[in-house]
């Protein structure tokens, strides 16, 4: 399964493992899914990083390096764009709609534990039990 990281889980998953659920956990350990985050995820965790909300250590550069090593990145590309604008979706959030659109227009699995991503349709999800 190839697997998209909402950001949280992407942050949980390297610095805060207890935070998810045993399923998602699960998923993300099994070594057949290929794991894949989106540039939109850099971008919010370093938004998140320069509000003082999470800390990047030691280096943001070098904290996303390290947990990007064994993980593939989804581009965004102009039919990923038009995508998240048509999603019907509650969030004024863009970048909930980027990375629904990315696991859709991909076919990629997006792995979350926000309930406002769910029954987007034709987007796969994998979500707290």
């Amino acid at each position: 399964m190839k697997l998209l990281l909402d950001t949280h889980i992407w942050i949980w998953s390297v610095a805060d493992r207890e935070r998810l659920s045993p399923r998602i956990l699960k998923a993300i350990l099994e070594s057949s899914n290929e794991l894949w985050v989106s540039p939109v995820s850099a971008w919010e965790l370093l938004v998140l990083h320069s509000l003082g909300r999470i800390q990047l250590a030691p280096h943001w550069r070098d904290w996303i390096a390290r947990t990007t090593v064994n993980v593939r990145e989804a581009a965004l590309t102009q039919k990923i764009v038009m995508a998240a604008y048509e999603l019907s979706l509650e969030t004024k959030d863009p970048a909930d709609r980027f990375l629904a659109a990315t696991a859709q227009v991909l076919g990629l699995t997006l792995v979350t534990a926000d309930r406002m991503l769910l029954g987007l349709g034709n987007i796969a999800t994998v979500v707290d039990n």
